[in-house]
Formats: C-alpha cells, structure tokens, sequence
C-alpha cells in the first residue's frame, strides 16, 4: 500500500507557474506550481522518457521540454491524447514539507 513520502521540504517548492524535479524513493518527479496549487506527477514523460521537471507550465499543464506534449497536472492526461498519461500522486504540504503517496 502507498503511503507518504517526503519529497522536499516547503522552503523548496518551485514558484507559482513552475515546475521542479525531485527525487525520492528512487523515483524521479516533477513538482508543479499551478496558481499555488503543489501538484506532483512522475517526472518521466510517457510519450518518449523525457525529463518533465525540466517542462514548463502552460494552462495548468506540465509541458514536456522535449516534445512538447502537454500533461493535465490533476488527470496525468495529454492534451489532445486521452490515452497517453502521466502518473499523478496525491500530494500534501504539511509541517513544512511536501509529502506524495508514492
């Protein structure tokens, strides 16, 4: 069963309309700053590897810095791709850091 992990501490997260990567427990993520929503998603893109905590924000999606596709930061959806997703983790800020169920 998943359960918290500590991803970063909150003095870490990226700003309001951008995006950072972590790692923890072995997994590499993208940590996105949608209007001050903290959203957390697998930093690998599905479509062909690419790092997605190097993307950027675009109408509250992650957009991967290699090919440009775009990724829902609540559904893990691509736009125009229903099938094509990224995993989202359920994500918290609480006593200073950033906690995901991994």
């Amino acid at each position: 069963m998943a359960e918290f992990i500590r991803i970063c501490a909150q003095s870490e997260l990226p700003q309001p309309g951008n995006v950072s990567e972590f790692t923890a427990n072995g997994r590499t993520l993208c940590v996105a700053n949608v209007e001050g929503t903290i959203c957390v998603l697998d930093g690998t893109c599905p479509h062909e590897g690419g790092p997605l905590g190097e993307g950027t924000i675009e109408g509250g999606r992650v957009v991967c810095p290699w090919h440009s596709y775009a990724f829902d930061v609540r559904t893990g959806e691509a736009e125009g791709e229903p099938d094509l997703k990224a995993e989202v983790f359920e994500a918290k800020v609480e006593d200073g850091e950033l906690r995901a169920k991994l």
